[in-house]
């Protein structure tokens, strides 16, 4: 895996098209093909939801119950005191997830956490490419011999790769005690970064000894430091100002095709309760999304030892955090559409109904956009053309980097 700068993390291709472990990898790919399975639904599925969020067995909101990880959390810091209440607790002998790159704070790197104080300096958002899965190797060695499991933290298509896998890698599965998506309207590349560093008043992006995309409060600021002029200079941005105006923009062309922005195949899915405003200093509160029986005890256990702070809500509350969601699914059955009448490969869903939310929640103009608009960025960024993986130098390269 490395980093291109226009496109985001992206393999390289070693081995030739047609060897056992190339097509292995692509079984495993979510960006090639996605499918629920409508034998293995947990009972207790909301049949209402089904169709358009994945199976969802319960719905809390709440926050950590360690004040500290909760400022420090993107919104209530739940997901990563859910991970920290199974490595406590024994049930996980560390935590699969992202962090700043050491050498290159703005990149990402896959680490594994095994304490609070590890776990504490890792959290929040990280608005950047990143690729967790190549770090299931860890899980599946420890599966393999009988050992302790991780616990996996990534955005939605990181868990539905490492769940294909685990479908044909039975040492992945035992190497896995939990599994915990967290809710992505997409990933900017890292071209994204660089202009909100540059915005920020860094020239030059080597200058940058830190970037911070949100946490430290709800929803919280991007924060960059470093050191301009040869002086120490620190800029904050809004989350409207940074995601808003700058990341989103950049968001890679396989988020625009992407029917899962919730986790629907995690054990438990985590994001922003956004149904409601936000008061000005108001503390984090997350979204915990229950979606499987594993995932349901797991919650509850975090529950019980005071780990999480939740109060049960409503169902609804999911479709009314995320309501630009709706839309989303629709859009991307006409971009899928479209690609194909082009004679573009797209990715293939099954089980994960699109074409009800085109024919019921999009406006006549949004399903115009859906095509029109789709057919216009195949042109712009030439997709007929085969993409070369171009590995972008880190920006940032510390002699005092571990």
């Amino acid at each position: 895996m490395v980093d291109d700068l226009a496109a985001g993390r992206r393999p390289l291709q070693l081995l030739p098209s047609g060897s056992p472990s190339t097509q292995a990898a692509l079984r495993a790919c979510p960006g090639a093909a996605l499918a629920h399975d409508p034998g293995s639904v947990p009972a207790g599925a909301d049949p209402g939801l089904l169709p358009g969020w994945g199976p969802v067995l319960e719905v809390w909101e709440g926050y950590a119950g360690d004040p500290e990880l909760r400022f420090a959390g993107s919104s209530g810091g739940a997901a990563s005191a859910l991970a920290l209440h199974l490595v406590g607790s024994g049930g996980a002998a560390g935590v699969i997830h992202t962090a700043a790159r050491a050498d290159a704070p703005l990149l990402n790197e896959t680490v594994v956490s095994t304490t609070r104080e590890e776990l504490l300096a890792r959290a929040g958002s990280r608005y950047a490419p990143a690729s967790p899965a190549d770090g299931l190797g860890t899980a599946e060695r420890a599966g393999a011999v009988g050992s302790s499991p991780y616990v996996f933290i990534g955005k939605p298509c990181d868990v539905a790769g490492a769940a294909k896998a685990t479908a044909v890698r039975p040492a992945l599965q035992a190497g896995l005690a939990l599994t915990i998506g967290v809710f992505c309207a997409g990933t900017p590349s890292t071209a994204g970064t660089l202009e909100l560093v540059r915005a920020m008043g860094f020239a030059d992006p080597s200058d940058v000894e830190s970037v911070r995309y949100r946490g430290n409060g709800w929803p919280g600021e991007a924060v960059a430091t470093g050191t301009r002029d040869g002086e120490f200079h620190e800029a904050r941005f809004s989350y409207a100002d940074s995601w808003g105006a700058i990341l989103q923009r950049h968001r890679q062309w396989r988020c625009h095709v992407c029917l899962d922005h919730t986790g629907e195949f995690a054990d438990v899915a985590v994001g922003d309760p956004w149904y409601r405003e936000i008061e000005p200093g108001e503390p984090g509160r997350s979204l915990v999304v229950v979606r499987t029986e594993r995932g349901r005890q797991a919650v509850a256990a975090a529950r019980a030892s005071g780990a999480l702070v939740l109060e049960r809500v409503g169902n609804d509350v999911l479709p009314r955090s995320q309501p630009n969601l709706v839309r989303t699914r629709g859009a991307v059955w006409g971009r899928i559409t479209t690609m194909r009448l082009l004679g573009l490969p797209a990715p293939r869903y099954a089980h994960m109904p699109a074409f009800r939310s085109w024919l019921r929640d999009l406006t006549p103009r949004e399903k115009a956009s859906s095509f029109v608009g789709t057919a216009r960025r195949i042109r712009a960024r030439r997709m007929r053309r085969p993409a070369v993986v171009v590995e972008h130098a880190a920006p940032r390269e510390r002699s005092d980097a571990s």
